[in-house]
């Protein structure tokens, strides 16, 4: 297994917050950071490249300040870039991640090697997230330093293995770093994806049950109250298979068990903007046309998050299972 320098000595379990579309905002990231975890956001989470600068300068100064406060050394954060072509916004934001050499870059929908290479010029490192073995091989051969192995269960857009196949499989013929999502959400799962040869666990659902996350009241509530059997794995929401929450598409006025595939996919990118509030970067529940906003996304271990708490608790709660954890499976 490979952790390269800067995930080190700065991690206090091996685990990253996931960047999650529309949740994830400046709060979460740097209390996350503090706490010991890398914290991630979307950069399309803030609606222009002005909006994603100010959360940038917002983050970067927070943790300088901390560090500088208490001599403790926070988590590095990262940045989720939609490397795809139709992201018209991708060279821009690159710039930015550039401009203050965000330490962790993200990628998704495409290992651009000359994205790569520019973020491994200013001393960044990327990773990938990948549900097929095909793109996993794509990503290696391109450089990335690290691929997230998304395996059947995770929130959002996830693939179809199961965790041990798709984890034994890339271990195959990369060596670098390998993180793993899909339903991990106690510090027992954090243990167990590493035994199974993976560097780091990648968490979103029990992060979005957190104070410090953009989402709205219901859709935490609605975390709360689900389990697996309220999770539907499915296409015809935003054009690409992931995971719901099923009392969401009904409130939608939506069947579950009789969804048409959309015209197009609309990943939520209209918004509408409260005047009242301190940024322009839209919240998840809003009004929008985007079936992100109203259609909620939570991964298979959501029965797992149990109240809304602030993310240093949650990171000590998932520290204290991972150490027992640990222990007990030292003394047998």
């Amino acid at each position: 297994m490979s952790l390269p320098p800067l995930l080190q000595s700065s991690l206090r379990i091996p685990a990253v917050a996931a960047p999650m579309f529309l949740a994830s905002g400046p709060e979460l990231v740097i209390e996350t950071c503090k706490s010991g975890v890398v914290g991630s956001f979307p950069a399309l989470n803030q609606r222009s490249s002005a909006g994603f600068e100010q959360w940038l300068q917002q983050i970067t100064s927070a943790l300088r300040d901390y560090e500088k406060d208490t001599g403790k050394t926070p988590a590095p954060f990262a940045v989720n870039l939609i490397s795809h072509k139709s992201n018209d916004r991708l060279e821009a934001d690159l710039a930015l991640c550039e401009k203050y050499k965000v330490p962790l870059i993200i990628t998704s929908l495409g290992a651009v090697k000359s994205l790569i290479d520019k973020v491994h010029n200013y001393g960044g490192l990327v990773f990938h997230d990948v549900t097929t073995l095909r793109h996993a091989r794509k990503a290696a051969d391109a450089g990335v330093d690290g691929l997230i192995a998304v395996s059947a269960g995770a929130g959002g857009h996830a693939g179809t293995l199961n965790p041990f196949a798709l984890v034994s499989e890339i271990r195959e013929f990369f060596d670098k770093t390998l993180l793993l999502s899909g339903a991990i959400s106690r510090g027992s799962d954090i243990v167990a994806a590493r035994a199974m040869g993976a560097d780091l666990a990648y968490l979103g659902t029990r992060f979005i049950c957190t104070k410090e996350c953009l989402a709205v009241d219901d859709y935490k509530q609605m975390i709360i109250d689900s389990d697996a059997k309220d999770i539907l794995y499915t296409p015809n929401i935003s054009g690409v298979y992931a995971n719901f929450l099923i009392p969401s598409v009904r409130r939608a006025g939506l069947d579950p068990a009789n969804l048409t595939p959309p015209d197009h996919i609309d990943f939520g990118t209209e918004f509408s903007v409260d005047a009242d509030k301190q940024d322009d970067s839209p919240q998840v529940g809003e009004k929008t046309k985007g079936a992100w906003l109203n259609i909620w996304s939570a991964g298979q271990g959501v029965a797992n998050s149990k109240a809304v708490q602030p993310v240093a608790e949650l990171v000590a709660d998932l520290e204290r299972e991972y150490r027992q954890t640990l222990s007990g499976l030292c003394s047998t």
